[in-house]
């Protein structure tokens, strides 16, 4: 490659005027980008200005300028281990950002394979040193298009490896990314974009940007765009005129010529700080069932009290492989890969299309996910076991009622069971108990090992999982619980929300209570108060769940109002669930379950019906849902004197049940679901009446669903209101 240098001699002192007088080379289409770099001369009174244009022909010309200069340095911040010789301080390997993490992992792991990502165009594998480094020159690179610390940048992209590096280059930057997905409408896209005061924007793909790009570039300001995957030449140039864009490439190139313009400290035009640990470093704007979005501002400090403290609920080893599906800009996820890969661990990137193909193809040890899932896997093996021979169901259906049977006794006998009495049972009884509970597992263990040899290896085989699955973002309903369980494979349950970084809670795998969502994590509490008068509550009993912890958010970004309702004056998080905290108890059935949190709703979703009786809705919907004919249910009834039901059916079990389903009127399909729901709710509470059937499926797209993939009940009554109002008529 040539390189040309010449001295320019520009008469202004305006470095980004400088700038501009070259942008003409890009505008005749000679040259491919310009990059503009500045250094301080000798003494601090004047300032290199060094301006690379690279042609089309790979040909490379260097402008440089002496300006002189009265300014002081531009004072920029930096993770202080991994970039600790910008700081000419002793590195002591303690992390104040998050990005410190890359250092000791190159160094730890080296060529050991960091991440895969099979999907993207290119795919792309990169060891632990690669990672490190694409991490620093995407940082390098949104320093030198003039991204300035403190500032936000809008990262709108879905899971893939290049997230992960524009994630972590700009919180290496001092900067603040406000994360969402691609599948977020334009208008909440741009609401986001500008109540976040974003300046930026990095984005996923052509599609994306050609989608929202003139409603943004018409109602918002925006500095630079750059582009992760796919090409500008895919882009709607025409709306994008006048506007810097960069694809990731491009980025990465920058930073690497910043680097070694910059290879020696002397001369530097910037100071560095380094990044504390009370530094917002990202936003995350809750989806939320009801209501508008919400910015979250997590500090480096809460998201490293969840790298710290995870490994006690996930006890990876280097070289195990994780497979990750759910959205980074889930907290959920966001704080799993954020504690894995110090770990060194592989991290495999999949998608709902190539989930189960993926599972088989590279056996993760371990995933983490939503209880969506694991519901998605259980009903795949049951439909497996349905459309088998009469004998293989019959044989399979029979081990498995034995294996419930058996863990439950199991349970009992390691003080595991679950139970809300706040007074034990005597000595007497509570050793007689568990010698019943102990002579039945002794009894069905043999038939269990059979189920293990016959039924249960294959299906283990066929999902892949050899260690654990981790449910986490939503309820985990207890017959997915019990499944699992039963033939073997570890699900452990976790609590957390989006204003604790996320997670509070986890179940250990030593002590995976079903049933409940474990014990909080390190220096977390928990307490329990009456949702009127706020009292605290015993344990045992049922109330609003409040926690503290490092985890806890530093607030609603501009919402102060929200903020103090939402964060007491002592540091107590309202979490808005219904939920009790296991009794401590020295003997009996559940002498090991103390302290374990229990959720039992969300205090918002209660129905109070008109005989002034509250209603947990997700009791029943939990129950209803393990009808095959149910693929989705919203449990209704506020203000009326009985409970009603918005239904969608499983057509796929319909047509299975009836070939002439097809053919089946709506009245027949509701009489068919009807029976379903009383068959399945029996054992509850309360019963469910009149039920409204729906085709249409609550989806992201119609926005019936949050993009964390939690039916929003708020829309879905608006939606069907002159029906429902109909219905109880």
């Amino acid at each position: 490659m040539a390189t040309l240098t010449t001295h320019c001699n520009l008469s202004t002192n305006n470095f980004d005027q400088h700038r501009k007088v070259f942008e003409f080379f890009l505008s005749n289409r000679r040259f491919n980008r310009v990059n503009v770099f500045q250094r301080r001369c000798g003494g601090g009174t004047c300032v290199r200005s060094r301006i690379l244009l690279e042609s089309k022909t790979n040909s490379r010309i260097y402008c440089t300028s002496n300006i002189s200069s009265t300014e002081e340095k531009q004072v920029r911040k930096c993770a202080p281990v991994l970039e600790s010789g910008l700081l000419n301080t002793v590195d002591n390997g303690e992390w104040k950002a998050v990005p410190d993490m890359w250092k000791y992992a190159a160094e730890t792991y080296g060529d050991r394979t960091a991440l895969v990502d099979p999907y993207h165009n290119p795919p792309t594998k990169l060891t632990y040193k690669q990672l490190k480094q694409e991490i620093l020159e995407f940082c390098e690179g949104l320093r030198v298009v003039g991204l300035k610390t403190d500032e936000k940048i809008a990262l709108y992209a879905d899971n893939s490896c290049r997230w992960l590096v524009a994630d972590q280059g700009i919180m290496a930057t001092g900067a603040i990314n406000v994360v969402r997905g691609t599948r977020s409408s334009v208008e909440e896209l741009l609401q986001i974009y500008i109540h976040s005061d974003s300046v930026a924007l990095v984005v996923d793909t052509p599609e994306l940007l050609n989608r929202i790009s003139e409603t943004f570039i018409s109602r918002a300001a925006i500095r630079f765009i750059i582009l992760l995957w796919g090409e500008k030449s895919s882009l709607n140039s025409t709306v994008l005129e006048g506007v810097s864009v960069f694809n990731y490439k491009e980025v990465i190139d920058i930073g690497q010529d910043s680097h070694r313009l910059n290879s020696h400290a002397e001369g530097r035009h910037h100071t560095y700080e380094a990044i504390n640990s009370d530094d917002v470093a990202t936003l995350m704007y809750t989806s939320g069932t009801t209501g508008n979005p919400k910015g979250v501002m997590l500090t480096h400090r809460n998201l490293l009290h969840q790298m710290r403290s995870l490994g006690d609920i996930v006890p990876a080893d280097s070289g195990e492989r994780f497979l990750s599906m759910l959205p980074p800009w889930h907290a959920y996820e966001r704080a799993a890969e954020y504690f894995t890969f110090p770990c060194g661990v592989e991290q495999i990137y999949t998608n709902i299309k190539n989930f189960k193909e993926d599972l088989r193809r590279y056996q993760p040890h371990y995933i983490i996910s939503v209880p969506l899932i694991y519901e998605t896997l259980y009903s795949g093996i049951q439909k497996q076991i349905s459309t088998s021979s009469t004998a293989r169901r019959l044989i399979a259906l029979t081990l498995l009622k034995i294996s419930f049977l058996y863990m439950e006794m199991k349970r009992i006998c390691e003080g595991k069971f679950l139970t809300s009495n706040t007074k034990p049972g005597s000595i007497l009884v509570s050793m007689m108990d568990c010698l019943w509970a102990r002579i039945i597992a002794t009894l069905l263990w043999p038939l269990h090992v059979l189920g293990q040899k016959l039924v249960y290896q294959k299906i283990q085989s066929a999902i892949g999982i050899s260690k654990a699955g981790v449910s986490g973002g939503g309820s985990l309903p207890l017959h997915v619980d019990r499944f699992f369980e039963a033939i073997g494979l570890k699900l452990q349950n976790g609590y957390g929300l989006t204003e604790a970084s996320p997670v509070v809670a986890a179940r250990r795998p030593s002590c995976n209570v079903l049933g409940t969502t474990g014990h909080p994590l390190k220096h977390t509490d928990f307490k329990i108060v009456d949702s009127e008068s706020a009292e605290d509550l015993p344990a045992g009993s049922k109330g609003i769940v409040k926690v503290r912890g490092p985890q806890v958010m530093k607030g609603y970004y501009k919402n102060p109002s929200a903020t103090k309702e939402a964060v007491d004056e002592f540091g107590w998080l309202n979490t808005g669930d219904i939920g009790w905290i296991a009794p401590t108890h020295s003997r009996g059935r559940s002498r090991n379950c103390g302290g374990m949190i229990v959720l039992e709703g969300r205090a918002k979703d209660t129905i109070v019906l008109s005989t002034g009786e509250n209603v947990e809705p997700s009791e029943l919907e939990e129950a209803a849902m393990r009808s095959k004919l149910i693929q989705q249910i919203v449990v209704i009834g506020q203000d009326q004197r009985r409970l009603g039901a918005v239904i969608v059916p499983n057509k796929d079990e319909l047509v299975l049940l009836n070939d002439a389903a097809a053919k089946l009127s709506k009245e027949k399909i509701t009489n068919l679901l009807d029976k379903e729901v009383r068959k399945w709710t029996s054992e509850c509470s309360f019963q469910i009446g009149p039920i409204l059937v729906v085709e249409e499926p609550f989806t992201i797209d119609s926005g019936l669903m949050t993009p964390t993939m939690k039916i929003r009940r708020d829309r879905v009554l608006a939606k069907y209101s002159d029906q429902i109002a109909s219905l109880f008529k």
